[in-house]
């Protein structure tokens, strides 16, 4: 049976990192961050993402972050999923064991890219890692758009039934269908959380347990309090929220994320607008559309 926390549920944050311009983390801007987030009602961390570039950190970057946000985290009793994932399952686990001795909750675990691996191959990877850390609870990542590889409903159930420490899914892969197959066949305690902010609402209206959000780093207060309103039944004012946040939503992804949220973030005077190479700043019909929205979410 699936491991229970009762807290895995709600809204968490896909923690962008923010960099100096000379390319190094700016540790006092990431806590000042963090600490925005949870002031605004976010009590799910994610640092080490997609959101947080973790593929061009180094492993001591990424553990530098990590422990930020489990100190911050652990004085507003919010909790840290760490992004731990690799497409070499022995680097994918010495990644998790490491969250797992820096204080981290639990672990998010993005599918293998590059390798393609088949279902066999997933189930492999992800059970082995599970193995590994035995207690430690694992969050599944399936996003196909970045990582060439699908973690089917068959597998995803597959792999929550065969180990307890598996708790959860982030599901980006847009396939309504699969992530309604996992929400009806999933053991006791598992949770299903969107890894699209403008699919939220309608998920959690057929059983998903949360999401895990992007546009959270722009307005955690209002992404949070639609996430809440929704598991709450209070539909009306969750949609009042979702319209409110839905245009900047999809603006997130017109280029490579994170750098449009990083340039709204900038816009509202919480960073500087820094992202690493290969991803670079967004271009300036991108940028008139986005200074846009914001005109509107503050009318």
């Amino acid at each position: 049976m699936t491991m229970k926390l009762d807290w895995m549920r709600g809204c968490g944050t896909a923690l962008v990192t923010p960099f100096r311009k000379d390319g190094s983390v700016d540790d006092d801007c990431f806590k000042s961050l963090v600490e925005r987030q949870i002031k605004n009602g976010v009590k799910l961390l994610i640092p080490c993402g997609t959101t947080g570039e973790s593929a061009t950190m180094s492993h001591e970057e990424d553990e530098r972050v990590i422990a930020m946000t489990v100190e911050i985290a652990r004085r507003h009793g919010a909790k840290v999923i760490a992004g731990t994932g690799s497409n070499n399952t022995a680097t994918a686990i010495e990644y998790t064991r490491k969250a797992s001795e820096l204080g981290a909750d639990a672990a998010l675990v993005v599918a293998p890219y590059y390798n393609k691996p088949t279902q066999n191959g997933l189930l492999a990877h992800f059970g082995e890692i599970a193995r590994s850390v035995e207690k430690f609870p694992i969050v599944l990542y399936n996003v196909p758009g970045r990582t060439a590889s699908n973690i089917s409903a068959e597998t995803t159930v597959k792999l929550a039934n065969e180990h307890e420490n598996i708790v959860a899914i982030k599901e980006a892969s847009g396939n309504f269908s699969q992530i309604m197959e996992i929400i009806a066949a999933r053991p006791e305690n598992f949770a299903v959380f969107s890894g699209d902010d403008s699919s939220t609402l309608p998920l959690i209206s057929v059983g998903a347990d949360g999401l895990i959000s992007v546009v959270a780093n722009e307005f955690p207060k209002e992404t949070s309090a639609m996430v809440e309103k929704a598991l709450d039944g209070e539909w009306a004012s969750a949609r009042k929220l979702h319209y409110k946040l839905f245009a900047l939503m999809e603006a997130n992804f017109i280029e490579a994320s994170p750098a449009p949220c990083k340039f709204v973030m900038k816009e509202l005077g919480l960073l500087e607008e820094n992202l690493r190479l290969p991803l670079v700043p967004i271009t300036e019909p991108t940028q008139n559309l986005l200074r846009d929205i914001l005109k509107n979410l503050e009318k």
